[in-house]
């Protein structure tokens, strides 16, 4: 909506932004409070959706995936954005819409409730236990990991994921809305299905890859440097986070994960990185941090550090929605 002149085009911009940082915040605090949906989760829906659509599409070349990426985030964004304009009149039900969507695509609880129970398992010297809760954060394969590579495993997941389940849908959300957090989620889950170098999806997988490395530019840096504020959250060091980020965070394969990963390990005074092993395939990570060997306590370090980013992110993001008139009316003037 266009802020003019006008004082009833200001107060419906006003309220409607209104709605839109009160839906999202709503939607964190259902997140909080209640985690992912245990049945019936639109996200796992979604995914069951895109294996069809994937079944139909594939061909081992890029521009097959390409047209899959098309078709896979193209609909649920194309819906989404139908919502947006029934809803254009109607804030509060734009602020329950808003709400809603932001419960579905945010992870950031279940994330760290998953990296608590690694963490008790681990506490109780049970590494069996341990071993079977890691695949609900990482694809690595955990029968070999001891104590400390199960402890580097989950700190890493949490680190990463609070960027990709937590800052990265809230920033999508406050600069395009509805559309802007369906669209997040369907790239981001179709990375996670096929954007993995395996035989099958080399370079069909390719546009999802690329497409969810550009999506989570500003994000992962975003969450960076929230870990470096949040750092002293848990007696951590924000020079280490910021040096470690600076320094080695460029060292990963990934454009992004490597930046909330180095953070992490500085703030917590630890080295990660490693030899990592999926299925059939094996990485040879870089050492992120100059530290120890990571523990069972610095998971809930790390989970500490978490919350506090996405605090952070959400307290930013909802401002950003709120100042949307005012920088509307300000670039209006400007123009004339």
């Amino acid at each position: 909506m266009a802020v003019s002149g006008d004082p009833r085009q200001r107060r419906k911009a006003i309220t409607l932004a209104a709605a839109e940082a009160g839906g999202l915040v709503a939607g964190a605090l259902l997140d909080a409070a209640l985690g992912d949906p245990r049945r019936l989760h639109p996200v796992a829906g979604f995914g069951r959706l895109a294996g069809v659509v994937e079944r139909r599409l594939y061909a081992p070349n890029r521009a097959a995936g390409a047209g899959y990426v098309a078709v896979a985030v193209g609909a649920p964004v194309t819906l989404a954005v139908a919502a947006t304009l029934a809803t254009r009149r109607r804030p509060w039900l734009r602020a329950g819409l808003m709400a809603v969507t932001t419960w579905a695509v945010l992870g950031g609880t279940t994330l760290r409730r998953e990296a608590g129970l690694v963490a008790d398992s681990l506490a109780d010297g049970d590494l069996p236990a341990a071993r079977r809760r890691l695949p609900h954060l990482c694809g690595r394969d955990p029968s070999t990991l001891d104590e400390s590579e199960l402890a580097r495993a989950t700190v890493e997941s949490v680190a990463e994921n609070s960027s990709d389940a937590e800052v990265a849908p809230l920033v999508w959300g406050a600069l395009a809305g509805v559309p802007g957090l369906v669209g997040y989620r369907a790239v981001n889950t179709l990375d996670a299905m096929v954007g993995h170098r395996s035989a099958r999806y080399r370079r069909f997988g390719t546009a999802a890859a690329r497409l969810d490395d550009v999506a989570n530019l500003a994000p992962a840096r975003l969450t960076a440097a929230l870990t470096v504020v949040a750092a002293r959250v848990v007696g951590g060091s924000w020079r280490g986070a910021l040096r470690t980020w600076l320094r080695d965070g460029g060292r990963h394969p990934s454009p992004n994960a490597g930046r909330c990963e180095a953070a992490m390990a500085g703030a917590l005074g630890i080295r990660l990185g490693g030899r990592n092993v999926y299925g059939q395939r094996v990485e040879q990570r870089p050492t992120l941090g100059d530290g120890r060997t990571a523990k069972p306590d610095d998971i809930r370090a790390a989970a500490r550090i978490s919350a506090a980013i996405g605090a952070g992110a959400l307290v930013l993001t909802a401002g950003h929605i709120l100042a949307r008139p005012a920088r509307r009316l300000l670039w209006a003037r400007l123009a004339r």
